[in-house]
């Protein structure tokens, strides 16, 4: 799976918290996600923070862009993660270990890495491209 592929996935099921979502999928959308928000980071530093009559790059300048992108991913972030979650067989409430500090952060964390369960499970089937 490509990245492109996998933001199209992603952003096509925006609110879909059913289902599975491969190892690959998750992973682009991480790294997608991350290169974005640098990008969108340094446009509000250069050009927003500027035009709003900070200095450029000002640390109490805030990150006005970055913030209102950050709430419309957050739905998609959340989701992708639940269904990362069933395509290992587990439920999607185990995403409530990451509010555990640094623990529950790296359990989530290896529940992500874990490989997809072969075959249907109660989530669902695989994903054609990924199966």
């Amino acid at each position: 799976m490509m990245i492109t592929t996998a933001v199209k996935s992603v952003l096509s099921k925006y609110a879909t918290f059913g289902g599975r979502a491969s190892r690959s999928e998750f992973w682009w959308w991480v790294l997608a996600t991350f290169l974005f928000f640098a990008v969108v980071q340094i446009i509000d530093g250069a050009v927003i923070l500027p035009i709003l009559g900070f200095e450029a790059f000002q640390e109490d300048g805030g990150q006005p862009l970055s913030m209102i992108f950050a709430l419309l991913l957050i739905i998609p972030n959340i989701a992708v993660a639940v269904r990362r979650l069933h395509d290992t067989g587990r439920s999607g409430w185990w995403l409530l270990l990451a509010l555990i500090p640094i623990l529950g952060t790296l359990i989530i964390l290896y529940f992500y890495i874990q490989p997809s369960e072969d075959g249907s499970n109660d989530y669902g089937a695989p994903h054609p491209l990924t199966a």
